[in-house]
């Protein structure tokens, strides 16, 4: 098992790893900053096999900040 507290035996693909990630960092003031330079992501038409792809370029910055909200 990893050291890393954010990696577990269950964590399997990139997406689950950020989503545990940002679970524990949610209500903490934390920010997460991608920066894209040229990623070029293929959009399927529909699932499976033989869907035609569109190829988006993504060239820029995306930001998620959290914040603990307020209890009434």
């Amino acid at each position: 098992m990893s050291s890393n507290p954010y990696v577990t035996g269950d964590t399997k693909t990139w997406p689950d790893l950020a989503a545990g990630l940002f679970e524990k960092l949610t209500g903490r003031g934390a920010e997460i900053t991608y920066d894209f330079d040229k990623l070029q992501v293929g959009v399927p038409s529909r699932t499976g096999p033989t869907a035609e792809q569109a190829q988006w370029t993504l060239n820029g910055r995306l930001v998620i900040r959290t914040r603990q909200g307020s209890t009434v």
